[in-house]
């Protein structure tokens, strides 16, 4: 069956695996170290991928969206987690850290302007970062859109996601006494920072089964996290470290507020109708301020990159670009 069409799986509609040519741990100071690496053509159009979380770090899958004979991809482990050290680390670690992190990247590799490929938490650090420098940004391209305000995380953490799965919510709330629960962003916070290593991990796992489960439509109900503890760990601390600050978006710098500062860069929206984790209201909102944006909504698709739906659709706009754009 041809790449473009819907019926792939996604395994089907990813290209072959391909390894980096190029690998590096790079110094962005405050005693942290950020893991680069480059794969693809070495003088093909360059497109940076932002992995969400916070704290998710990136994979070898995220390399496979590109054709490797057009794109030369950059990806990074953003502070604090994969390969990026101190791991698990919160300190000197905010958004604002993360995007002077992507100018030094974008420096270092002496790239002029790159495309953006973000998803999720990835798609809040792209659009700040292209709000910041939107001279450097030749394209955005955003899936499960997260814009970091108070009533997003309401939602995830405020009881709205859990109208839809009240069994997980209640074991999620369940790992937190009655009188903590009106706030459980700051009652897990305690827990996660607790200084006590296993009760860290303990609730990270909670945290990242809550949110693991909600990630994908084909979800049987399953609230268990079977990954790293260590992992789990990082995960929960960072996500959490940066919901407990609103992003480090202060009054003014919301994204919304702010989209005339990209009103002459094109961005492309792929949105998961059914996405529990960031709901297609924001995804909806951002197109609306956004004239150059094309927003498309992936009927059966929740919140993952690896939705089957959403996944072909990446492919096809990355595939698409160069052409359309003439790059």
């Amino acid at each position: 069956m041809d790449k473009t069409s819907g019926q792939m799986t996604a395994v089907q509609t990813l290209y072959p695996p391909i390894d980096p040519f190029d690998q590096r741990m790079v110094d962005v100071g405050d005693g942290h170290k950020v893991y680069v690496e480059q794969c693809g053509k070495r003088d093909g159009i360059p497109v940076v991928v932002c992995h969400g979380g916070p704290g998710g770090g990136c994979s070898p899958t995220m390399r496979r969206f590109f054709d490797p004979n057009v794109y030369r991809v950059i990806l990074f482990d953003q502070r604090g987690c994969g390969r990026s050290t101190p791991y698990a680390s919160v300190t000197d670690n905010t958004t604002w850290d993360l995007v002077a992190d992507m100018e030094k990247i974008r420096k270092l590799l002496e790239i002029e302007r790159w495309v953006i490929f973000g998803g999720s938490w990835g798609a809040t650090l792209a659009l700040v970062y292209a709000q910041t420098h939107a001279i450097r940004v030749r394209h955005l391209v955003l899936r499960g859109v997260f814009l970091m305000t108070r009533s997003e995380l309401d939602w995830f953490y405020g009881g709205g996601a859990g109208q839809f799965w009240p069994d997980l919510w209640q074991r999620f709330c369940a790992m937190i006494p009655e009188a903590e629960r009106g706030d459980l962003i700051a009652a897990y916070h305690k827990r996660l920072f607790s200084g006590n290593r296993a009760e860290e991990i303990r609730y990270g796992r909670a945290w990242s089964a809550w949110e693991t489960a909600l990630a994908s439509i084909e979800n049987t109900g399953g609230a268990s996290y079977g990954g790293s503890g260590e992992y789990a760990r990082a995960f929960a601390r960072l996500e959490n470290h940066y919901f407990t600050n609103g992003g480090f978006l202060a009054e003014g710098q919301q994204i919304l507020e702010n989209m005339d500062k990209i009103a002459s860069i094109g961005g492309t929206i792929v949105q998961g109708r059914y996405d529990m984790i960031c709901p297609p209201r924001s995804a909806y909102e951002l197109s609306r301020k956004w004239m150059l944006s094309d927003l498309r909504m992936i009927g059966k698709a929740g919140h993952a990159m690896s939705e089957p739906g959403i996944t072909a659709e990446l492919v096809r706009v990355m595939d698409y670009l160069p052409a359309r754009f003439g790059m």
